[in-house]
């Protein structure tokens, strides 16, 4: 589903047809509405994803480096 604002009117692309947004019941205006919501959502949830893999890496190489001088059990 591909939301377009052409010329200060928005249309829906679904399954390669064209609907006005506007002339929508406003059921189906609150579903996209929803659906852009949820879109947002998931984005910040894989930035914070990406966020806290990078912080788990850079937590693996401080503790590489603290343990260098630290003799390991055998």
């Amino acid at each position: 589903m591909d939301k377009k604002n052409t010329e200060n009117s928005d249309f829906l692309s679904v399954e390669n047809k064209k609907y006005d947004i506007n002339t929508l019941p406003e059921e189906i205006k609150k579903l996209i509405e929803g659906m852009k919501i949820a879109d947002t959502q998931i984005r910040m949830q894989e930035d914070n994803l990406k966020l806290l893999t990078i912080a788990r890496q850079s937590m693996g190489i401080k503790i590489k480096e603290a343990l260098k001088n630290i003799e390991p059990l055998n």
